[in-house]
């Protein structure tokens, strides 16, 4: 069944983390045991690229591993994209690329994404599958730029706000997936989306605190489908 309706969607690291991938933040505020400062601001890129460098070479490396694959609720999303009608915009704060795996085209990843690399001249991404460093150099600059991890750091605007603002603004239906909502700006969006006259959801392992019409706790992988099904119908499956 397909459905008439302008949908943005919000994923965070809920739905990636059933995938097996591990979040860069522990519980005591730690990146894979380094502070945020030494691995995700401009200053310690400057300060220490090399360590930089290895650090999200790591994680990259942790997108080739064989059990690393999109779950039930990327599955799910995929699916609701190919039956929606109207506009649909899938935003995810995931720097992995499970969604792009399983399907989905409308998309944005407003904090970049771990298999691009960007010209530190000209800001271009390419598209790369191995390590990073120093040595790695731009095709799109005489004579070439080095490179750095396609990754908004702390201190730095996400991608593509202007296009997730207006389709925020034109949305019949917000949902919220595996995320806090408790960082800015996305913080923002359920809000922004309801005032536009937007129904909100929240799909999560248990409520943020922030005001939605409706939630439905538990695994993502449970309830995206689960969810996804009563909009499009029980001939869906994953």
């Amino acid at each position: 069944m397909s459905l008439k309706a302008n949908i943005v969607v919000l994923t965070g690291a809920g739905i990636s983390a059933e995938s097996g991938l591990k979040t860069f933040r522990d519980n005591n505020g730690l990146w894979e045991q380094h502070r945020v400062e030494e691995v995700a601001t401009p200053e310690a890129f400057a300060a220490n690229p090399a360590l930089v460098y290895r650090f999200y070479n790591a994680r990259r490396a942790q997108l080739k591993q064989d059990d690393i694959k999109p779950n039930a609720a990327h599955l799910a999303l995929a699916a609701l994209e190919k039956a929606c009608l109207g506009d649909f915009l899938l935003v995810t704060q995931n720097v992995d690329n499970l969604h792009q795996r399983a399907g989905s085209e409308q998309l944005i990843a407003m904090h970049g994404q771990l298999n691009q690399a960007r010209c530190l001249k000209s800001h271009k991404t390419v598209v790369i599958s191995g390590d990073l460093d120093s040595t790695t150099l731009c095709q799109c600059c005489q004579p070439p730029s080095a490179m750095r991890p396609d990754i908004v750091w702390f201190g730095e605007i996400p991608k593509q706000m202007n296009k997730i603002e207006s389709a925020l603004r034109r949305a019949d239906l917000f949902i919220a997936i595996g995320t806090s909502g408790q960082v800015y700006p996305a913080a923002g969006f359920a809000q922004l989306a309801a005032h536009s006259g937007a129904k909100t959801v929240e799909l999560n392992m248990e409520k943020s605190g922030l005001a939605f019409d409706a939630g439905h706790y538990g695994p993502a992988s449970n309830v995206v489908p689960e969810y996804i099904r009563s909009l499009i119908g029980d001939g869906y499956r994953v």
